[in-house]
C-alpha cells in the first residue's frame, strides 16, 4: 500500500504534466490568434519574445526566419498580402521530455484577397491552405516558448498570390 505522501508525490506529477500541456497548448494558441493579428501594434518583437526563444528557426513555405527579433515584420509582410486571413489550429499533440516538448498541430487557413488583389485584380475565391505544424518548446526562466517552427503544407484550393507560383503547394 502507498503512503500518503507517495500518492501526494504521484498526484504533483500528474498535474504538472497537465500543466504542462496545457501551457504549450495556450502558449501555440496565442501565438495562432497573432498571425491574423499581426497588423496590430502590440504584436511586435516583445510580445513574440514572450511566445519564442531569442534563437528561435522558422521554416514556412513562404520563407525561413531564424530569431525572435525582426518577426514581427516578417508577419505583419505576410499578413498584408491578404485582405483578411483567418487561421484554424486543433488536434495538439504534445510528448513531453522534462524541460522538453514536441508540438504537432494541424491547421486550415483561410486567406481573402485584397480589394486590388496583387496583380492589379479583385478577388472573390479564397485561398486556403492546411497542413500541420511541427514545434519545439523548451521551457526557460520565464516559462514554456517555442525554439523551433515549421510549417508544412498538406492542401491548398483557390486563387494563390502570382508571387506565390513558385512555392510547393
Amino acid at each position: 500500500m502507498s503512503s500518503t505522501a507517495d500518492q501526494v508525490a504521484s498526484l504533483r506529477a500528474q498535474l504538472r504534466v497537465l500543466t504542462d500541456r496545457l501551457e504549450i497548448k495556450e502558449l501555440f494558441d496565442r501565438y495562432v490568434v497573432a498571425l491574423d493579428r499581426a497588423d496590430e501594434a502590440e504584436f511586435d518583437d516583445a510580445w513574440y519574445r514572450t511566445v519564442f526563444t531569442q534563437d528561435v528557426r522558422f521554416t514556412f513555405p513562404i520563407g525561413v526566419h531564424k530569431g525572435v527579433e525582426g518577426f514581427a515584420e516578417f508577419q505583419r509582410a505576410a499578413k498584408a498580402r491578404w485582405a483578411r486571413t483567418h487561421h484554424l489550429c486543433a488536434n495538439h499533440l504534445v510528448e513531453l521530455e522534462g524541460d522538453r516538448a514536441r508540438l504537432r498541430v494541424h491547421q486550415v487557413a483561410t486567406h481573402l484577397h485584397l480589394p486590388e488583389g496583387e496583380a492589379g485584380e479583385a478577388g472573390e475565391d479564397p485561398f486556403v491552405v492546411s497542413g500541420y505544424y511541427d514545434v519545439h518548446a523548451v521551457r526557460t526562466h520565464v516559462g514554456w516558448q517555442f525554439d523551433d517552427v515549421s510549417f508544412h503544407v498538406v492542401s491548398a484550393i483557390g486563387r494563390r498570390l502570382p508571387s506565390m507560383a513558385d512555392l510547393p503547394f
